[in-house]
């Protein structure tokens, strides 16, 4: 029996589209044991993949190398029964609790010298595998093969538990409304070149608060000062719970939406997996690596020559990709 250790990455979108890769795996080993190392924060986007066997919580944070700690997570699993290692970040500290396993089989793309802890190094070329989800269900063939399937087959898509919504309903004293629900994703971890302007947000929320939709912002507490301005444009009327959820409840409460209007971002990639019609907001990066894996997605996005840069801040100081993109030209996809 195969039992796969998957060391997972370290941010929401990344990890939504690492099911791409557990789908793949157990499509071609029902049978599989499929383990994954993964941060804390993380687990409540593992609950909700049903191909996951169990979910480890990696106890040391982004960044750190923490070799002694490693070390012993590494030798506390050499008793586990692990036949491989998938390592899907790039770095050379994310292959190493697999090496301190000794798990017989780690494989992971090259980068950072990882020769010394990886046995079955893959050398990627990214013209034969431009989307990130293909990069990760590439690690899930021999290396001397070369991957050919229907993406389609493989995409992301979550299980939501009635039960959970329900009390995360509750929990924010919210109730499931008669209307249907506009829900407003405004943030980026990415940085301030990846949001769309306050004023244009709150352009589409006026629309449909008048139209009859509910509105609810989501995002972090990152996001708040973000969505108090949105609040301000549209006279209170939208539920603002950026920093007030948990991951799990936003889950939750992205499932219960009529329509997701978002950034590039994490929450985009969760409602691409819940199967929600959505509205993706392109300006410095783009949809041609990590695009929202949803056959209801559109994408909009100007394509100005200066796309995409892929900076946190405007390098030309304009945000045009952004400034420019009008509200009008999102209502209309909705």
């Amino acid at each position: 029996m195969n039992k796969i250790l998957i060391v997972g990455p370290a941010w929401v979108g990344d990890m939504v589209m690492a099911q791409c890769l557990f789908k793949f795996l157990k499509q071609r080993d029902p049978d599989a044991i499929i383990d994954v190392l993964a941060p804390a924060w993380s687990l409540p986007l593992l609950a909700r993949m049903p191909e996951v066997t169990t979910s480890l919580k990696m106890t040391i944070g982004h960044g750190q190398l923490a070799l002694s700690e490693r070390y012993h997570i590494g030798k506390g699993l050499r008793n586990k029964g692990y036949t491989q290692a998938i390592i899907l970040p790039n770095s050379f500290k994310s292959a190493l609790i697999p090496f301190f396993a000794r798990i017989p089989l780690r494989t992971g793309w090259r980068g950072e010298m990882r020769y010394l802890v990886l046995n079955d190094v893959r050398y990627l070329d990214k013209r034969q595998y431009p989307l990130m989800i293909e990069r990760f269900m590439a690690l899930g063939i021999d290396a001397n093969k070369i991957l050919d399937i229907k993406k389609n087959d493989f995409l992301p898509e979550f299980e939501i538990s009635p039960a959970s919504v329900i009390k995360t309903l509750k929990n924010h004293s919210l109730s499931h409304p008669d209307q249907p629900i506009l829900a407003l994703c405004p943030g980026a971890e990415f940085g301030a070149a990846k949001r769309w302007p306050v004023e244009h947000y709150a352009a589409v929320a006026n629309t449909k608060l008048q139209e009859g939709w509910v509105v609810w912002l989501l995002g972090s507490a990152k996001d708040k000062l973000v969505t108090d301005q949105i609040m301000e444009l549209t006279q209170q009327r939208c539920v603002n719970l950026a920093g007030k959820t948990q991951l799990e409840e936003a889950i939750d409460l992205l499932s219960l939406a009529t329509t997701v209007i978002s950034n590039d971002s994490g929450l985009m990639h969760i409602a691409a997996a819940l199967q929600k019609r959505l509205v993706v907001i392109y300006g410095p990066t783009s949809a041609g690596f990590t695009p929202p894996l949803n056959s209801e997605a559109k994408i909009v996005s100007l394509n100005l020559s200066c796309q995409p840069c892929f900076q946190r801040e405007c390098p030309l100081e304009h945000n045009l990709c952004m400034r420019d993109l009008t509200p009008g030209m999102v209502l209309k996809h909705l």
